[in-house]
């Protein structure tokens, strides 16, 4: 009997290991991070470039001090899936101009900007699938009575600058031999500015980015081209890092993760627009 219950309990106990030692080993299993991906866990904080000046996107609200939009809330949303922690994050201001060099030197891990992809930039920066697509539009005061655009032809339109947004309007315009002129300006609200002062005639970015700026005196046209999708940038070199961001973003389309990030930043029916033919 004594025999017995000491085999009993050894087996008992040699179980017990097994198992343990296969539940620590699941448990790896499931943390184990591409070794890019870690280095940023290891750190602690993730450092995103993000835009500033772009309601219901990437806004610094002045009353609050605070980042709000749909991309603020999917950086938060990769932070905590790395670091376990939303507020793992240091966000740094970009814009057209800045968010690519800041990439280049090192500032910053990854971009999340309204950042669009095209096939030059993929040379020079991986993209993730796309998270939100949309298309140029142009805003205008209503008291111009612009309506399409040909009735911009010759016009002063306010661009940002080293956005893709003037070449793909002389490429549109040239279709119907329509020309333009140009005033390239550093950020949103400048643009804005320049429009309430008569120092351009129309504002032009992406459509979504333009509802932001419209008040009772301004109107965006109901016309558009150029599918702008956008997508998260991180350098060419990390390969690790893209890949998981890109299975990140097909899990959350899949899962609705996405489309609830839109609802809740007033985007659900923004960037559905049908368009015919790439701006910010």
């Amino acid at each position: 009997m004594k025999k017995t219950f000491k085999y009993l309990l050894s087996g008992l106990l040699m179980l017990s290991t097994l198992v343990t030692a296969s539940n620590v080993s699941m448990v790896s299993a499931e943390e184990e991070l591409p070794a890019q991906v870690q280095v940023l866990k290891d750190r602690g904080v993730l450092r995103i470039g993000i835009k500033e000046d772009v309601p219901h996107f990437g806004f610094l609200n002045p009353d609050t001090n605070v980042h709000e939009g749909f991309e603020i809330d999917l950086a938060r949303l990769i932070a905590e899936e790395i670091t376990g922690s939303a507020d793992n994050i240091e966000f740094t201001g970009v814009t057209a101009k800045t968010r690519g060099l800041l990439l280049d030197n090192g500032e910053i891990d990854m971009v999340i900007a309204t950042f669009t992809i095209t096939e030059e930039r993929k040379l020079t920066y991986n993209f993730t699938d796309a998270y939100f697509t949309d298309e140029v539009g142009f805003l205008v005061k209503k008291e111009a009575g612009y309506t399409d655009l040909a009735s911009l032809d010759g016009t002063t339109i306010g661009v940002a600058q080293t956005a893709t947004t003037r070449q793909l309007i002389e490429e549109e315009g040239a279709k119907d031999g329509l020309t333009f002129n140009f005033s390239e300006l550093a950020t949103y609200p400048e643009l804005k500015t320049a429009l309430t002062s008569n120092r351009i005639n129309v504002f032009s970015v992406d459509k979504s980015i333009l509802a932001g700026y419209v008040d009772e005196d301004t109107e965006i046209l109901d016309i558009g081209f150029a599918p702008q999708e956008y997508g998260i940038a991180t350098a060419l070199s990390n390969d690790e890092l893209h890949n998981y961001l890109n299975d990140l973003i097909k899990q959350w389309y899949e899962d609705g993760t996405i489309e609830k990030l839109l609802v809740d930043n007033g985007l659900a029916d923004a960037g559905d627009e049908e368009t015919e033919d790439e701006s910010e």
